[in-house]
């Protein structure tokens, strides 16, 4: 293949048209607005696990620059569209995250992203079963995250001590890397290496219910243990989405994103600026929903059934 050339075959570019116009119709039919929101904004996510793309800005006449980021995710922009009233939307969209380049990462690619008002994460859960169906994929499962780390490690990921987390670590991965004292830090660390390659092997897998230390954006269930209405969505051992019961609460997101920040700066993590126009849009008021993102390249790598994004793209990103 010439370096100019496409690094997906015509072919799989036109089914990848195909899976989109399908996917149009699909909320079309459920009378679900598509929206287009800013992908160049003044603020970003303080999530550590996601790093941003730096843009710089010069005003004409100016010498100075203005830093912007290239969003992560619509999430934001979409939210606050939902607190004006703009009701049940979708959107297609580019997203751009530093990291790696790989069978499953491009830092540069599609998402797909959906609100539902008054729905909460199960029913949402529903929506996405329905959405793979009419696109072709077998019919979902789902099992709670306190189900998964049991019958994969034998652990409750709610209770587990940090003591407990350690040594379960140390017997199934070598050599055990390095880490912060932080629970979540192994618990991801068990999940990356013992669980998600596992998941969703014959048929899609949603799992749900995370531990309250992985609310990010999500609401928490007062329950005994308390959880995160949260949920993932696995097919042959990919991430697939990860969805959201909307926390409404504007102090309750402020001090989470404050505390991501915090560890950032322990673990040297460049900061970033709290998105003040969601927090105000959360004051104002976001109304009861639901809403997930989906990765639609990987989506579409796996309907397609090939092996890495780059199948399915037109272009990857070293021959961008």
């Amino acid at each position: 293949m010439r370096a100019w050339q496409p690094t997906a075959s015509i072919e799989l570019l036109n089914q990848r048209a195909g899976i989109i116009r399908r996917i149009r119709a699909f909320f079309e039919k459920r009378n679900i607005i598509e929206v287009e929101t800013p992908v160049l904004s003044g603020a970003t996510v303080t999530n550590p696990n996601i790093i941003s793309i730096e843009a710089y800005f010069k005003r004409i006449g100016s010498l100075e620059n203005t830093i912007f980021y290239l969003q992560t995710s619509p999430e934001y922009a979409m939210k606050r569209l939902l607190a004006a009233g703009m009701g049940s939307i979708f959107q297609i969209t580019k997203s751009f995250r530093q990291g790696e380049i790989g069978r499953l990462h491009n830092p540069e690619f599609s998402m797909l992203e959906w609100y539902r008002l008054g729905f909460d994460h199960h029913q949402l859960m529903d929506e996405v079963k329905e959405l793979l169906l009419a696109l072709g994929f077998p019919e979902a499962n789902r099992m709670s995250v306190s189900e998964i780390y049991q019958a994969h490690l034998g652990i409750d990921p709610h209770s587990a001590s940090l003591a407990e987390l350690k040594a379960c670590a140390a017997e199934y991965i070598q050599p055990l890397p390095v880490l912060s004292e932080n629970k979540n830090n192994y618990l991801d660390l068990l999940f990356t290496h013992m669980i998600e390659p596992k998941l969703g092997l014959s048929a899609p897998l949603f799992i749900y219910d995370f531990p309250i230390s992985q609310a990010s954006l999500a609401k928490i269930r007062e329950e005994d243990p308390p959880v995160a209405s949260r949920f993932e969505l696995y097919f042959k051992g990919v991430e697939l989405a990860n969805g959201f019961h909307e926390l409404q609460n504007a102090e309750e997101q402020r001090t989470r994103f404050e505390k991501e920040l915090d560890y950032r700066a322990e673990q040297g993590i460049p900061p970033v600026p709290i998105d003040e126009h969601l927090l105000a849009a959360l004051d104002y008021g976001l109304p009861d929903c639901a809403g997930v993102a989906l990765g639609l390249d990987r989506l579409v790598m796996l309907a397609l059934g090939q092996e890495a994004i780059s199948n399915v793209l037109s272009f990857g990103f070293l021959n961008a």
